[in-house]
């Protein structure tokens, strides 16, 4: 998954073989540069921070867990889809987990790093088939990034081959989560639908205008006077 032949693919394998050996938060800017073998102004030409790094790898992920996951057949529920799609990506995730470990007891995100958790989530719901266009898609990418975090931390510390703490996990999750969702999905639903009949009465969309009252009747001519 990552290309150890360009430079960003060297310095991100030096981050995360740096992660796995101690804590990442120890973990500097001139040590992965060195076990990169290269110098810090040239690691400072592909990323300015740890950060970008993890944002370049998560982007990673993203394509990889797209190539891997199945494409969902037309009777395929939309919980057993984003099952088969979420455990695509640990498998993608796999080789890393001892690093990842370490990344997320470090206790810090930046926004950048959080941004592109959050995509991660809407390709992974787009690799199941599900629409996150709109409010209603607003609230399906933060419904999932919620069972992801969770059933995550029960990944890593996942000691069994087959992953089955994970997989129960991660099935109980999103039962729970596709109620709540579907209960989200009719708000958004019926909110849209009130916005959607209210606002054009407020904005632009004007009554009828009533029809024209009839001209006022003629007034008789004038009688001419006597002798003309």
């Amino acid at each position: 998954m990552i290309d150890t032949t360009t430079p960003k693919g060297r310095i991100l394998a030096a981050a995360l073989a740096l992660a796995a050996e101690r804590p990442w938060r120890e973990v500097s800017l001139a040590d992965i540069a060195d076990k990169a073998g290269i110098s810090l102004v040239e690691l400072k030409t592909s990323f300015d921070s740890k950060a970008e790094m993890l944002v370049a790898f998560s982007g990673l992920v993203d394509d990889e867990m797209l190539r891997r996951a199945p494409r969902r057949s037309p009777e395929q529920s939309t919980r057993d889809a984003l099952f088969e799609v979420i455990m695509s990506r640990f498998d993608a995730l796999g080789p890393y987990r001892v690093a990842l470990k370490s990344i997320a007891g470090s206790g810090f995100a930046d926004i950048g790093h959080l941004r592109a958790v959050m995509n991660a989530q809407h390709w992974m719901l787009a690799a199941a088939g599900v629409n996150t266009d709109g409010p209603v898609g607003v609230a399906r990418t933060a419904g999932l990034a919620t069972v992801y975090a969770s059933v995550f931390r029960t990944w890593l510390d996942d000691e069994d081959p087959g992953f089955s703490r994970t997989m129960a996990a991660l099935d109980r999750r999103l039962r729970r989560g596709e109620s709540a969702l579907n209960r989200m999905d009719e708000v958004c639903t019926g909110a849209h639908r009130l916005v959607t009949a209210v606002l054009p009465s407020i904005f632009g969309r004007r009554s009828t205008p009533p029809p024209p009252s009839p001209p006022p009747p003629e007034a008789p001519a004038a009688t001419p006077p006597p002798g003309v």
